[in-house]
């Protein structure tokens, strides 16, 4: 959700550091998700269904508290990492900054548009990997002449074509690090004001790695913010200047790199 900036003024100077453009600013964001986990009653579903209507809401419906009271503000040029184990929120929260879940309690507030890259991003498995550049360009904003400006270097970013020619093979031929290559190839070819990556660079080799690396460091330099999740370290420490770290839906440490995975290191004790 993205509020009037008028709206952001006394979070940004209770958050902001002097000189700086926030571009992210999280206030006692609270998420929640609600899952139905009812058990099976006496009847048939329709009177199951009769019976959540007059209660209003099923008593099976159980609520997981995802984040808890998470603040923070991200500048522009910063590339930020969030760590945290299995379950403790990194993927909701970039949900939540990229608009697609509702806080239940808290704001977030954004300077331009997010967008959120994933693993799971999606790409049409019937259609080519060319066709796939194509789309996933154009739902980015990106014009034509843009995209065909940029399509071969979108292809030799992901290194699909490498062993084969590949972009012109339908996505479901791809193995899953394939796949996960041309879509971080394709949101990397725009720059953006706000970038959140989960996982994506944890699918590739370290060749491509390198230049998944390079180009976070490129965006950050044409002024966008970068939220990276990873749970290898030495990624986050190669890409990032800052850390999020979240365990149980609450922000337990906020600072530099080294520090922040330092301490997170002896939390796990690895």
């Amino acid at each position: 959700m993205a509020d009037d900036k008028n709206d952001t003024t006394d979070v940004a100077d209770r958050n902001a550091g002097k000189g700086h453009i926030p571009t992210v600013i999280a206030d006692e964001l609270h998420i929640v998700y609600r899952v139905n986990g009812a058990k099976t009653g006496k009847g048939s579903a329709t009177s199951a269904l009769s019976r959540m209507l007059k209660r209003g809401e099923e008593r099976g419906v159980r609520k997981v508290h995802a984040v808890r009271g998470v603040s923070f503000t991200a500048y522009r040029g910063e590339a930020i990492g969030l760590i945290g184990s299995n379950g403790s929120g990194k993927s909701t929260l970039l949900r939540a900054i990229a608009g697609l879940l509702p806080a239940e309690q808290g704001k977030v507030y954004t300077d331009g548009q997010p967008s959120l890259l994933g693993v799971n991003a999606a790409l049409m498995n019937d259609l080519t990997g060319e066709r796939n550049v194509i789309l996933g360009g154009l739902a980015m904003g990106m014009s034509r002449e843009q995209i065909k400006a940029r399509y071969q270097e979108i292809v030799d970013f992901s290194g699909i074509n490498e062993k084969g020619d590949f972009i012109t093979l339908p996505m479901r031929t791809y193995s899953s690090g394939m796949a996960a290559r041309l879509r971080f190839s394709i949101a990397a070819a725009k720059d953006h004001d706000v970038l959140m990556i989960d996982e994506a660079l944890a699918t590739g080799d370290r060749k491509f790695q390198k230049r998944s690396e390079a180009r976070i460091r490129e965006l950050r330099k044409e002024a966008g913010t970068v939220f990276l999740v990873s749970h290898n370290n030495k990624s986050i420490r190669d890409t990032c200047d800052r850390v999020l770290w979240l365990e149980r839906g609450e922000l337990r440490m906020d600072g530099p790199t080294d520090e922040v995975i330092k301490e997170y290191e002896k939390f796990t004790g690895k």
